[in-house]
């Protein structure tokens, strides 16, 4: 069974992101579980074995970005936390192959490149950590208030 956005979607995103890179990283293990089956067929069809991310990854992001702009305008607190996270985002943003990506893309992006560091026990900054804690704050709010308004339908 795929791992359900509704639980959280931002580490749904993020899953989804890690399965894409283990199967390419280990093609022969697309078939070890049903699920890694599934995900596989999907990149196939999809024409992602190479790179890119799934449309189920691409559709729960634009469900979190759509998410991120109601609450800017609704909510004071939401909005003072990615103000005071932006300038962090925009370095890190201007250090990719895509310096015009979403704020909320470019947390999630963080998250799994901190991951990916640590799988490689590289050490972290205390700069990066904080940047982390913050990108991870902004993130779980859009989840519970995601998984708030899935509980309200």
């Amino acid at each position: 069974m795929l791992k359900s956005k509704k639980e959280n979607i931002a580490e749904y995103i993020l899953w989804l992101w890690q399965m894409e890179d283990y199967l390419r990283a280990f093609p022969e293990q697309a078939g070890a579980t049903k699920e890694l089956s599934e995900l596989n067929e999907m990149m196939h069809r999809e024409g992602i074995l190479e790179g890119g991310h799934l449309q189920l990854a691409q559709n729960a992001l634009d469900e979190l970005e759509n998410l991120h702009a109601d609450l800017l305008n609704e909510d004071a607190m939401y909005r003072a936390a990615i103000i005071r996270l932006t300038p962090q985002l925009n370095l890190l943003k201007a250090k990719t192959d895509r310096p015009t990506m979403s704020d909320i893309e470019a947390c999630l992006v963080l998250l799994y490149q901190i991951m990916l560091l640590r799988l490689q026990k590289k050490e972290i900054s205390p700069e990066t950590a904080s940047v982390q804690q913050q990108a991870t704050q902004v993130l779980q709010f859009l989840s519970r208030t995601y998984y708030a308004n899935q509980s309200e339908v």
